[in-house]
């Protein structure tokens, strides 16, 4: 547990000093998905497994398509609103904070037991079936902003018409697949999965982009009608 936490602190340090030379904040969005893998590695030299080069593998498909996905979206256009907020002290407010988060959901690899058995093989396919969700919804909204006659409409298609949220909703249940998939009686690491679930619903990822929409007539429309988690049948629109 220690020597993970310290191979996050030495890592997220070094892109704080990258975030000083591109002076922007929003690298960390970047390493974040890469920050996973190091620490599933360091878990597997530290203590191999098969369950942790499953997991391991798994994190790093999961870890390389959302850091090259960011760092596409990113690239060329000014830094994520959302970091404004964080100018006075990046470090302790950015870095600091997402290593320690990072930390917490990896507990379910950093303290994986026991062999593989049959429950750990259903952690697998809640895994894929969340990858599936996250990586969809990705490329769904990427096409529909490429679009410039979608200009200042809102994504109500594909998954995005069963939740306000696909692509969120499929990294929480990501995580929860992680889980079972480490889980042989250390249930406390449940932490993990918790962690990721709170930070999405309740701080960083749904609330923010929720505000950001406030007021917008289309999205309070799809609001009243659309799961804005758990993908589900939309209501009907009223006459």
């Amino acid at each position: 547990m220690i020597i993970s936490a310290l191979i996050i602190w030495f890592y997220m340090t070094a892109w704080y000093f990258a975030a000083l030379l591109k002076k922007r904040n929003d690298i960390a969005d970047v390493a974040w998905g890469l920050g996973f893998i190091l620490v599933a590695f360091s878990s597997f030299i530290l203590s191999p497994s098969f369950k942790l080069l499953i997991s391991l593998s798994l994190i790093s498909i999961w870890g390389i398509r959302l850091a090259a996905h960011i760092y596409k979206r990113n690239k060329n256009k000014k830094e994520d609103k959302r970091y404004e907020q964080f100018k006075s002290s990046p470090y302790l407010k950015v870095f600091v904070t997402q290593g320690f988060f990072m930390w917490l959901i990896c507990w379910p690899v950093i303290n994986s037991t026991g062999i593989l058995q049959w429950f750990n093989l259903l952690g697998i396919l809640i895994w894929l079936f969340g990858f599936y969700f996250e990586s969809r919804a990705d490329r769904e909204l990427r096409a529909f902003i490429s679009n410039k006659d979608n200009k200042g409409k809102v994504m109500q298609s594909g998954l995005w018409s069963l939740s306000r949220h696909p692509n969120y909703f499929g990294e929480v249940t990501m995580w929860w697949g992680i889980w079972l998939l480490n889980m042989n009686g250390n249930w406390w690491t449940v932490i993990g999965p918790l962690t990721i679930t709170f930070l999405i619903l309740k701080v960083s990822g749904v609330p923010m982009l929720e505000k950001r929409y406030e007021g917008n007539q289309d999205f309070e429309e799809y609001k009243k009608r659309v799961s804005v988690f758990i993908p589900w049948w939309p209501k009907k629109s009223k006459e």
